[in-house]
Protein backbone atom coordinates (compact mmCIF):
# COMPACT_ATOMS: atom_id res chain seq x y z
CA UNK A 1 0.00 0.00 0.00
CA UNK A 2 1.33 3.14 -0.82
CA UNK A 3 0.33 7.09 -0.62
CA UNK A 4 -1.72 6.86 -3.45
CA UNK A 5 -3.99 4.21 -1.91
CA UNK A 6 -7.38 5.21 -1.32
CA UNK A 7 -8.12 3.24 2.11
CA UNK A 8 -5.80 1.52 4.72
CA UNK A 9 -7.58 -0.83 7.64
CA UNK A 10 -7.70 0.68 10.82
CA UNK A 11 -5.52 -1.85 12.56
CA UNK A 12 -2.58 -1.04 10.18
CA UNK A 13 -2.73 2.77 10.41
CA UNK A 14 -3.34 3.28 13.87
CA UNK A 15 -0.27 0.97 14.14
CA UNK A 16 2.03 3.13 11.49
CA UNK A 17 1.07 6.27 13.22
CA UNK A 18 2.55 4.56 16.65
CA UNK A 19 -0.88 4.57 18.30
CA UNK A 20 -0.23 0.88 19.49
CA UNK A 21 3.32 -0.50 19.49
CA UNK A 22 1.96 -3.95 17.77
CA UNK A 23 -0.73 -4.42 15.26
CA UNK A 24 -2.49 -7.27 17.33
CA UNK A 25 -2.71 -4.46 19.98
CA UNK A 26 -4.47 -2.31 17.80
CA UNK A 27 -6.68 -4.97 16.31
CA UNK A 28 -7.67 -5.46 19.70
CA UNK A 29 -8.60 -2.27 20.72
CA UNK A 30 -10.65 -1.47 17.62
CA UNK A 31 -12.80 -5.22 18.29
CA UNK A 32 -12.81 -3.77 21.94
CA UNK A 33 -14.90 -0.91 20.78
CA UNK A 34 -12.02 1.87 20.83
CA UNK A 35 -11.99 3.41 17.95
CA UNK A 36 -14.84 5.39 16.48
CA UNK A 37 -14.72 6.91 12.71
CA UNK A 38 -16.33 10.39 12.00
CA UNK A 39 -17.49 10.70 8.45
CA UNK A 40 -19.71 13.12 6.98
CA UNK A 41 -21.06 14.53 10.54
CA UNK A 42 -21.90 10.56 11.81
CA UNK A 43 -19.79 8.93 14.42
CA UNK A 44 -19.67 5.40 13.62
CA UNK A 45 -18.34 2.82 16.09
CA UNK A 46 -15.77 0.53 14.60
CA UNK A 47 -16.21 -2.97 15.27
CA UNK A 48 -13.65 -5.15 12.90
CA UNK A 49 -10.03 -4.57 12.53
CA UNK A 50 -10.33 -5.38 8.95
CA UNK A 51 -12.49 -1.73 8.39
CA UNK A 52 -10.85 0.65 6.08
CA UNK A 53 -10.12 4.40 7.01
CA UNK A 54 -9.70 7.58 4.27
CA UNK A 55 -7.48 10.56 3.91
CA UNK A 56 -9.54 12.99 5.91
CA UNK A 57 -11.89 10.76 8.15
CA UNK A 58 -11.97 11.75 11.88
CA UNK A 59 -11.44 9.18 14.40
CA UNK A 60 -12.07 8.82 17.90
CA UNK A 61 -9.44 6.78 19.94
CA UNK A 62 -10.69 6.03 24.06
CA UNK A 63 -8.37 3.88 25.96
CA UNK A 64 -9.16 4.45 29.36
CA UNK A 65 -9.66 7.67 30.47
CA UNK A 66 -7.83 8.46 27.87
CA UNK A 67 -9.28 10.36 24.12
CA UNK A 68 -7.57 11.47 21.61
CA UNK A 69 -10.03 13.21 18.51
CA UNK A 70 -7.53 13.61 15.33
CA UNK A 71 -7.74 13.82 11.58
CA UNK A 72 -6.20 11.07 8.83
CA UNK A 73 -3.88 13.26 6.87
CA UNK A 74 -1.89 10.69 4.88
CA UNK A 75 -2.06 6.59 5.08
CA UNK A 76 1.83 6.40 5.07
CA UNK A 77 3.33 3.42 3.55
CA UNK A 78 5.14 1.85 6.75
CA UNK A 79 6.10 2.19 10.47
CA UNK A 80 8.74 4.73 10.32
CA UNK A 81 10.18 6.70 12.59
CA UNK A 82 7.61 9.53 15.60
CA UNK A 83 7.96 12.96 13.15
CA UNK A 84 7.36 10.22 9.89
CA UNK A 85 4.29 8.84 11.78
CA UNK A 86 3.15 12.25 13.60
CA UNK A 87 2.54 13.40 10.19
CA UNK A 88 -0.65 10.97 9.50
CA UNK A 89 -2.86 12.58 11.61
CA UNK A 90 -3.68 15.94 12.81
CA UNK A 91 -5.02 16.69 16.42
CA UNK A 92 -8.16 18.44 16.82
CA UNK A 93 -8.13 22.11 17.75
CA UNK A 94 -6.39 22.99 21.20
CA UNK A 95 -5.11 20.05 22.32
CA UNK A 96 -1.68 19.23 21.75
CA UNK A 97 -0.41 15.69 22.31
CA UNK A 98 3.11 15.08 24.37
CA UNK A 99 4.83 11.41 24.83
CA UNK A 100 2.31 11.12 28.27
CA UNK A 101 -0.19 11.47 26.13
CA UNK A 102 -0.51 7.92 24.24
CA UNK A 103 0.94 5.35 26.59
CA UNK A 104 -1.21 2.66 24.59
CA UNK A 105 1.07 -0.16 23.88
Amino acid sequence: MNNAAKDCRIDIWLWRARFFKTRSLAARMVSEGCVKLARGGVETLIDKPSRTVHCGDGLIVVVGARRATLKIEALGTRRGPAPEARALYSMAKGWTPTGAEFPWG
